[in-house]
């Protein structure tokens, strides 16, 4: 449960520490005094989104702190094992902060986490019922998902979304082939032209460039042939090439290295060059025999370097490309070949899957069918506890004309809240203030099975009143029995029925305004009682009706009656 929360910079709270304690919590004060900051303020701690309007006027960053006892709860433990995370004899802190440029940090335990992580723990951690929830009854996918969860089928119903999920793959993929193989035979001419035109060319990679060098050197045969027996005279035919002269230049090194032994480093630099001279020549003469003047192989190049140029024109500007084209295309009409032989495979598929889907949706319909009954039972016994005598209600399952996502029917709540009135749908009956009493079973119906450990409801109560509004309170307490509750109210009924009240004022600080939290108990708590009731907060009257209702609520609302009024005796004497 949520012990302490924190709350520094949020809006227009400075600092504020909200002790809280087991069973059913209230928090109310004058409308404008801050209850929903804190209901913000909370929605930060459990990883809701962030932005810099949350941070308080003229502060830097805003915090919110929330320290939780979990005690050995299995869900917590392994969902911070699963981060490297643990609590520290069972306790748990996560902090959240907000920078005024509107960047955001959390931790859990000390430890920094993500946006992400946060939301994950917070979610097992609190639960948030807002005023407008009742709303969620009138649509189909949030009265699906309740009865869901009260019949225990999340198993199932996930087993049919992956279900439907694959069979609707099976049949796209059916769908994606009858489409290639209709193309397929539609561009059948087309294809084999393509793959036989490509493979008959037994294109190589790289061959482009080959061909082009090869086509210039046939070209240029004559010149090329030219230029090299110049290069190889110069080097070594002519009677004063340079391989002679380097042979010359030998002799006057030799003469100079007998005169100065100094000069014997000259050698090996003549001999590098004598060595390069000599390699260089035989090179160009090796090259000066593969330059042959050849004209009918030339006109074989060209014409092979047309029929290559042309292929690239059709199917790509490489050489790589068109023998991809050609492979695709013998890809298709081999996969015509072999379509009807995969199609029979995809049915089967199909129907295998048709039939796995089937069977999940009849489990989970299983499932729903009793829910819907022990659901709409358990709604109905707690309505005349919230003020609805004659109510009835009963969970409707409609089949479906097709097997969906979520099963085989869809979900519809119906009541009766009037005798002798038949059923009608949910939106079509209730009025405001009896949806909320209907979600109010729900929701304690549900708390039930719920494994969250802290409930919180955001003045749930609107719309009631007077003696249902005594009825809801009491429903809430029956939940603070398993849970901890957190109730924003602005009844003076259900706040009566708190095993603590906290109260949210404001008042101008250094000429900001600033939100605080006192707890109240004793006079304090008949005072904020009596202003609840819309009396005089001072009038005998108002704060007669508040010790009135404070005494129904129990042992402990006796035992603050009593105590105040000893107050007051002693204060009179």
């Amino acid at each position: 449960m949520l012990t302490q929360l924190r709350i520094r910079n949020v809006a227009i709270i400075e600092s504020v520490t909200l002790p809280l304690q087991r069973g059913l919590n209230v928090l109310s004060g004058e409308t404008g005094a801050g209850k929903s900051i804190i209901i913000g303020a909370l929605g930060l701690l459990i990883g809701e989104r962030a932005s810099s309007d949350d941070v308080r006027t003229g502060a830097d960053k805003a915090t919110v702190e929330g320290e939780f006892d979990v005690g050995q709860a299995p869900e917590i433990t392994a969902a911070l094992d699963a981060h490297g995370l643990e609590a520290d004899g069972g306790v748990l802190v996560l902090k959240r902060e907000v920078a005024a440029t509107g960047r955001t940090r959390a931790w859990v335990n000390g430890s920094p986490v993500n946006a992400s992580v946060l939301a994950e723990i917070g979610r097992l951690l609190v639960t948030v019922h807002g005023q407008h929830d009742a709303h969620a009854l009138l649509d189909e996918v949030s009265q699906r998902t309740m009865l869901d969860q009260f019949a225990g089928a999340g198993t199932e119903v996930e087993r049919v979304a992956q279900t439907f999920t694959a069979r609707d793959d099976a049949r796209a993929a059916v769908t994606a082939l009858i489409r290639r193989r209709d193309d397929a035979v539609t561009r059948a001419d087309y294809l084999r032209h393509v793959a036989d035109e490509v493979e008959g060319a037994r294109l190589r990679e790289g061959e482009e460039a080959a061909l082009n060098e090869e086509a210039t050197r046939l070209t240029h045969a004559e010149e090329l042939q030219s230029l090299t027996a110049e290069i190889t005279a110069v080097l070594d035919d002519a009677d004063d090439a340079a391989t002679r002269q380097l042979g010359h230049l030998q002799r006057q090194l030799s003469a100079l290295q007998r005169i100065d032994p100094a000069t014997a480093r000259l050698q090996p630099l003549f001999d590098a060059a004598f060595y390069a001279v000599e390699e260089l020549a035989r090179e160009v003469a090796a090259y000066a025999g593969t330059v042959e003047h050849d004209p009918s192989r030339l006109a074989e190049v060209e014409e092979r370097r047309d029929a290559v140029y042309r292929l690239l024109k059709k199917y790509g500007g490489t050489v790589a490309a068109v023998i991809e084209s050609g492979r695709a295309a013998r890809a298709e009409l081999d996969a015509l070949d072999t379509a009807a032989h995969d199609l029979s495979a995809l049915d089967a598929a199909v129907r295998l899957r048709d039939a796995e889907l089937a069977a999940a949706a009849a489990a989970l319909t299983a499932k729903r069918q009793q829910a819907a009954a022990a659901l709409g039972a358990a709604v109905e016994q707690r309505l005349p506890e919230l003020g609805m005598a004659d109510g009835r209600f009963a969970v409707r399952l409609i089949p479906l004309a097709a097997l969906g996502a979520t099963g085989a029917e869809s979900v519809d709540y119906r009541v009766s809240l009037n005798l002798g009135h038949d059923d009608r749908p949910l939106a079509r009956v209730a009025s405001g203030g009896e949806l909320a009493r209907v979600m109010l079973a729900l929701k304690t119906i549900l708390a039930g099975l719920d494994k969250v450990p802290t409930l919180i409801f955001d003045e749930v109560d609107a719309g009631i009143g007077g003696a249902v509004g005594l009825m809801v309170a009491d429903a809430m307490r029956r939940v603070g029995a398993r849970h901890q509750v957190f109730a924003i109210t602005h009844l003076a009924q259900i706040a009566s029925r708190a095993e603590h009240h906290l109260v949210v004022h404001k008042a101008a600080k250094g000429g900001i305004t600033s939100a605080d939290i006192d707890v109240v108990t004793g006079e304090e708590r008949i005072t904020e009682l009596a202003r609840m009731l819309g009396g005089d907060a001072e009038s005998e009257a108002s704060r007669a009706h508040a010790r009135e209702l404070l005494a129904g609520a129990g042992t402990a609302g006796l035992e603050i009656v009593r105590s105040a009024g000893a107050r007051r005796k002693k204060s009179a004497g």
